[in-house]
């Protein structure tokens, strides 16, 4: 029987594991990995590493506003968010799934924990990005209530 799955508050302990999650489950769907596969890395860095610093620096830097799913105490997956008051709007940052934990419904566990945090903090309006390569995000984000309003096109260079 496959260990029960629960959401807590992410303190800085977690934030490894976090990175691990994050270092497999973005393969394809992060912009770092696409800027890689048009300029190669950066300094000896893969987009991997680039991605799992950006969570890393999340979970040290604001970990009252991550979470993680929790299955026999492993982290199992992630969710990271960014609140702004003066604008009263979260953004959910970066949502990553263990490869065995996918299809079982807990990225929806985690965005409706950030939207249930965002309520309780008197926010107005919540936030979150896919890229257009991203089916899952394409198709899990409006099926929860998010309206696409924009598409971004992102340019990068060799310096």
């Amino acid at each position: 029987m496959p260990p029960t799955v629960t959401i807590a508050r992410a303190d800085p302990s977690h934030a490894q594991a976090a990175a691990a999650i994050t270092r497999e489950a973005f393969e394809g769907v992060a912009i770092e990995h696409a800027i890689e596969r048009a300029l190669g890395p950066v300094d000896g860095l893969s987009w991997r590493d680039i991605k799992a610093e950006q969570v890393l620096r999340e979970f040290r830097d604001d970990p009252g506003d991550c979470f993680v799913a929790l299955a026999g105490g492993r982290v199992v997956g992630y969710v990271t968010n960014d609140v702004s008051g003066a604008i009263s709007r979260g953004r959910i940052s970066n949502l990553a799934v263990a490869g065995e934990f996918r299809g079982q419904g807990l990225g929806r566990r985690l965005i409706e924990r950030s939207l249930e945090h965002f309520r309780g903090l008197g926010l107005t309006r919540a936030k979150i990005e896919t890229l257009t390569c991203n089916a899952v995000g394409q198709k899990l984000y409006p099926s929860m209530g998010f309206h696409e309003v924009a598409r971004q096109v992102h340019y990068v260079m060799k310096l």
